[in-house]
C-alpha cells in the first residue's frame, strides 16, 4: 500500500541519516522508527565480522531505551546514495516478534511501498514467548467514535487480530492520538453468507452495501473469504 503521509516522514528520516554515511565503512546503513506518539528514533547499523547489528536491530534497542514502547513504522536506507531498502531476514523475523504490528517500507517499481511485517515472512516461525504489545489500526476519522464508545466493532480481512489488550492507534494522525483497548471477542464469517447481525450493522444498514465497501477496502477479497468481526472496548 502506498505511503501515509507520517510513513513518508519515517523514510525521509533514514535516508536523510544514510546521507551523512560514507566516511566509515563500519556504519553504512541507517534505520528509522516511528513510535506511537509519533517519535521518529534513527540509529545506524554497526558492521563487524562478528555478526554486528543492523540498523533496524540498532534503532529498535535505541527506541526501547527511551521508553517508546511499540513501533509502528520502520525503513532503512543505505549510505553512497543507495537509497531505502527492504530489511534482511533475521530483521523481519526480529520485528514480527518485537513489533509484530509494524508496517515496513519497501521500494517497488511503483516507488515507495508498505508492507505488514508478517506478509514479508510467509510460513514463518513465530516467537510467543516476545509477550509483544499488539496495536490495532484503524482510519483516523474513527477516533471520535471509539473514544466515546459508539464504534465497538470492527471487521478485518487477513488481519490476525486476537482476544487481548491492544493500543488502538490512527493512521496518519497530526495530533498521534492513540487509546488503551481490549479485543474482547473475534468471529469469523465467509462474507457471502454474513448476515447484518453477525457484521452489527445499526437498524437500516444493507449488508450487501457493507460487503460492497468491505471488498473496495480489501480488493483481493473473495465472496468465499472468510472476514473478522473484532470488538473491542477501552480500558
Amino acid at each position: 500500500m502506498d505511503p501515509f503521509e507520517s510513513e513518508l516522514r519515517v523514510i525521509e528520516a533514514a535516508e536523510e541519516l544514510a546521507a551523512t554515511l560514507g566516511g566509515d565503512k563500519n556504519h553504512t546503513v541507517a534505520a528509522a522508527a516511528m513510535d506511537t506518539n509519533g517519535v521518529i528514533h534513527r540509529a545506524v547499523n554497526v558492521y563487524h565480522f562478528t555478526g554486528g547489528p543492523c540498523a533496524e536491530f540498532v534503532v529498535i534497542g535505541l527506541a526501547a531505551t527511551a521508553g517508546a514502547g511499540p513501533l509502528v513504522t520502520m525503513a532503512a536506507a543505505g549510505d553512497g546514495g543507495r537509497g531505502f531498502m527492504p530489511p534482511c531476514g533475521r530483521c523481519r523475523q526480529a520485528m514480527l516478534d518485537i513489533h509484530p504490528d509494524i508496517m515496513v517500507a519497501v521500494p517497488t517499481d511503483n516507488g515507495s511501498q508498505m508492507r505488514p511485517v508478517r506478509k514479508m515472512l510467509p510460513d514463518t516461525y513465530f516467537f510467543p514467548e516476545a509477550d509483544s504489545r499488539r496495536l490495532l489500526r484503524f482510519s483516523k476519522t474513527y477516533y471520535d467514535a471509539v473514544a466515546n464508545g459508539t464504534k465497538v466493532t470492527t471487521v478485518r480481512f487477513d488481519d490476525p487480530v486476537v482476544p487481548g489488550p491492544y493500543i488502538f492507534i490512527f493512521e496518519d494522525d497530526a495530533e498521534h492520538r492513540r487509546l488503551d483497548g481490549m479485543v474482547t471477542k473475534v468471529q469469523h464469517y465467509r462474507l457471502d453468507q454474513m448476515t447484518a447481525e453477525q457484521a452489527c450493522l445499526t437498524p437500516g444498514e444493507c449488508v450487501d452495501e457493507f460487503r460492497g465497501g468491505l471488498r473496495a477496502r480489501y480488493p483481493e477479497l473473495s465472496d468465499q473469504d472468510e472476514v473478522g468481526v473484532v470488538e473491542f472496548e477501552l480500558i
